[in-house]
């Protein structure tokens, strides 16, 4: 399989091209902490990861691209450009999640350090939201195993979240220590490298995903935070 992944969701802009006809698979990726204007680089990422992987855009097989939660603009920009290569090359798109890309990252690294809390079957990811918010979704993990979504994405105030925590939860994502030191949950139990979905991550995750037969569209968990004000002009909450 010849997968190319994008993301725009967060300040990261990303692409990224897996190759899993080889062994090992091989991974090329690009990403960028810009804050705004994904629309002016998304491009240039996409034409870099696809020459350095010496993989035409007729070669790919599936294209995956993250679909929240993230900001407004940023979900439009990825979309946009994920539905025009799907239309131009008939290829297949694959709605892929911040929250189940933090996941993947997670569980990865916490295979790979051998911590005793690796036996832990259940993993909650906090993305920070602001406004005391946060992104949340619950996961059933397995070493080597995509994780498994046990609800669906939600949004939650801090405070109301860490009341229905167990001592015994992981945690990861970029509220998580937050999130753990309210619910009076160890530190260890906190997976740390996983705050945000890495590119790679959110590839792996589409790789292996089952072809969808609606088209992706935006993760939107709350209303934007810029609003009509009078006179048809646009206000920030």
């Amino acid at each position: 399989m010849k997968l190319l992944a994008i993301d725009t969701a967060l300040s990261a802009c990303a692409a990224a091209v897996l190759v899993t006809d080889s062994e090992p698979a091989l991974l090329h990726k690009q990403s960028a902490n810009i804050g705004r204007g994904h629309a002016e680089h998304i491009m240039a990422m996409v034409a870099d990861v696809m020459a350095e992987a010496s993989v035409s855009f007729n070669e790919l097989d599936r294209i995956a691209v993250n679909v929240g939660p993230g900001s407004f603009t940023g979900l439009r920009v990825g979309l946009s450009i994920a539905r025009g290569f799907g239309l131009v090359l008939q290829c297949p798109l694959i709605s892929v999640g911040t929250l189940q890309g933090i996941a993947h990252q997670a569980t990865t690294a916490l295979a790979e350090s051998n911590d005793h809390t690796a036996g832990s079957s259940q993993l909650l990811v906090a993305l920070d939201a602001r406004r005391d918010e946060v992104y949340t979704q619950s996961f059933s993990i397995s070493a080597g195993e995509i994780p498994e979504p046990l609800c669906e994405p939600s949004v939650a105030t801090v405070s109301e979240l860490a009341s229905q925590l167990s001592p015994q939860m992981l945690l990861a994502g970029s509220a998580a220590q937050a999130l753990a030191s309210e619910a009076g949950i160890a530190r260890e139990n906190v997976l740390t490298g996983a705050e945000y979905a890495d590119i790679g991550a959110l590839a792996l995750v589409g790789a292996a995903a089952p072809l969808q037969q609606h088209k992706p569209a935006p993760l939107y968990l709350r209303p934007p935070d810029a609003i009509p004000g009078s006179k048809g002009k646009v206000k920030r909450q």
